[in-house]
């Protein structure tokens, strides 16, 4: 960028002389792999534990040792520059190996939720062309990735063997006692077992332009609701990892930060994976999440951070086990992938005496966009300041060539390192997530956000999400906000339902955690919002739909419901 544009960009973006997260904003992320990033982690921090499962421990040596053996292991396959290889795995440690040894091989990763049917899976396996995946021996998973194999072009699956992962006596008490929790591998020659695979030797080296090769494909929904695949390259990861590392002032301070959230997500990718490994710290892994295992986990390994999505939080306060929990280990817990009510991390606060911050980010920006400062002024129901080199921009909203009018919200639109490249084989997908402004791209959002004098941005909601009642734009969080209010109430989804005299009318669903009907909260709720968000019914409910990764699935609901 030319010293006209970085002037005529400052200007637009005052708020950067009153930077928050106690780091300069304008610093350089020099192109950098993430095979080359791992091992320069490994150099420094070679003996200190990676990962550690279950009591077993796995040192940074360790991993660089196995997932050289499993990269030679590709490579002796036929796998190399540009093929993909999946990773369909819950968190365990071989994923470590598995991610950094096929970036190692030179092949593009792809990760599938270990939450996918068998037809989900198959077709992304289609879709991404992925060649081999990486897999475990148990009933939830093996048995799809069987059937994918036999209706699908994949060549091979390689399966882990979970009792291997353990300390040795935990492992074998699975195998003996726990056969019900593992699958044995078929007899077949396109299925071969982790340790047979990794080969001594070292891989053959690989020429990987980190600006240009793609690391990843990160299927995401996008604001069009088709899974896509997000192409972020070695670069949109590492400079993430190394934007996160910029905002810590802990750097250099023992780092555990706890392994609850999946990995197969770009959050915890970014967050918890990346991030912890380039600063040498340690990730204590649970293979799921579960709330009493993760309070356990708090309590007994210390963990100094840890990453979760609200639907996470509000499990934990739930939790009988809560209120007894030691928390002091934790110098921060940080929020993202969904809204964060204001009930909600009141309680939690009060609960645990840590900060909670609250962050922003999405699939096509390789993890993190925005931040609140781990340390300082964080404001609740904003998402904080961007990171390190991060621009941002608010579109208009109908009109995307031209920004929104100085002190209106607007389509947040976001320029930096961490920016996808595009999609996988869908080019026209492409161009309209992007702005185009010059010569430079803006990622577009697809999220309505405000920003602050200072800097800060509070998502008021998402453009697909807004229900239009008689001409006027109605934001569902909004109405959600006001109805967690409700001391009784829950979990809260609002979505527009066909009206034949305003087009469209907001209703509520809810979970509750107290004695109220829905009649009630419909009539509570309308005396405290606006007449256009008044809803025409609060449905009481057991259960609301979610993702894989737990957040509430707004799309999941309107499907059932409409």
């Amino acid at each position: 960028m030319g010293e006209n544009s970085e002037i005529a960009v400052s200007s637009a973006e005052p708020w950067r002389v009153s930077y928050a997260h106690g780091c300069a904003w304008d610093q350089q992320f020099p192109a950098l792999s993430l095979p080359d990033m791992f091992i320069q982690a490994v150099s420094t921090y070679r003996d200190r534990p990676l990962v550690t499962f279950s009591g077993r421990a796995y040192s940074y040596g360790a991993m660089l040792n196995e997932a050289q053996a499993f990269a030679v292991g590709l490579q002796k396959l036929g796998i190399g520059r540009g093929d993909r290889v999946g990773l369909f795995l819950p968190n365990v440690p071989i994923y470590v190996p598995a991610y950094y040894g096929a970036l190692l091989a030179g092949a593009t990763l792809v990760n599938f939720s270990p939450l996918y049917t068998a037809e989900e899976l198959e077709a992304q396996v289609a879709d991404s062309g992925a060649r081999l995946i990486v897999t475990l021996d148990v009933p939830a998973l093996l048995p799809k990735a069987v059937e994918v194999l036999r209706d699908s072009p994949l060549e091979r699956l390689v399966v882990g063997r979970l009792a291997d992962m353990l300390p040795r006596a935990k492992g074998w008490a699975l195998r003996l006692f726990g056969r019900a929790q593992l699958t044995s591998l078929p007899r077949n020659a396109s299925i071969v077992a982790w340790d047979t695979v990794l080969a001594s030797g070292e891989p053959a080296p690989v020429a990987i332009d980190p600006l240009h090769d793609i690391a990843l494909l990160q299927y995401t929904g996008g604001t069009t609701g088709v899974p896509k695949g997000a192409m972020l390259t070695h670069q949109n990861l590492t400079a993430n990892a190394r934007q996160l590392r910029a905002i810590d002032p802990d750097q250099g301070a023992r780092d555990v930060t706890l392994g609850a959230l999946p990995l197969f997500h770009v959050f915890a990718n970014s967050c918890v994976l990346n991030r912890t490994v380039i600063n040498g710290g340690c990730i204590p892994m649970l293979p799921r999440f579960d709330a009493g295992q993760v309070l356990a986990a708090i309590e007994h390994l210390r963990p100094t951070s840890m990453f979760a999505v609200p639907t996470m939080l509000q499990a934990l306060l739930d939790h009988p086990r809560f209120a007894r929990t030691d928390f002091s280990s934790l110098r921060e817990v940080v929020s993202g992938g969904a809204p964060l009510s204001a009930p909600a991390r009141a309680r939690f606060e009060q609960g645990t005496g840590v900060a909670l911050i609250e962050g922003y980010g999405l699939t096509e920006s390789a993890g993190v966009v925005a931040t609140n400062p781990l340390r300082g002024n964080h404001r609740g129901g904003t998402i904080g300041q961007p990171l390190p080199g991060t621009h941002i921009r608010l579109l208009d909203r109908d009109d995307p060539t031209r920004d929104a009018r100085l002190g209106e919200p607007g389509e947040l639109a976001v320029l930096g390192p961490q920016i996808m490249a595009g999609y996988w084989n869908r080019p026209e997908a492409a161009a309209t997530a992007f702005a185009q402004r010059g010569a430079e791209r803006w990622l577009r959002t697809g999220d309505i956000a405000a920003i602050s004098a200072d800097g800060y941005l509070r998502i008021v909601d998402r453009i697909k999400d807004m229900i239009a009642v008689s001409g006027f734009k109605v934001y569902p969080s909004v109405v959600e906000a006001a109805l967690l209010h409700h001391p009784a109430v829950n979990e809260v989804l609002v979505i527009g339902v066909p009206d034949a005299y305003t087009g469209e009318v907001p209703r509520a669903y809810a979970t509750l955690k107290g004695e109220v009907t829905g009649e009630e909260l419909h009539d509570w709720l309308n005396h405290r919002v606006g007449k256009h968000e008044r809803v025409d019914a609060v449905v009481v409910r057991d259960t609301l739909p979610k993702t894989a990764i737990g957040k509430l699935d707004r799309k999941a609901l309107l499907a059932e419901v409409l």
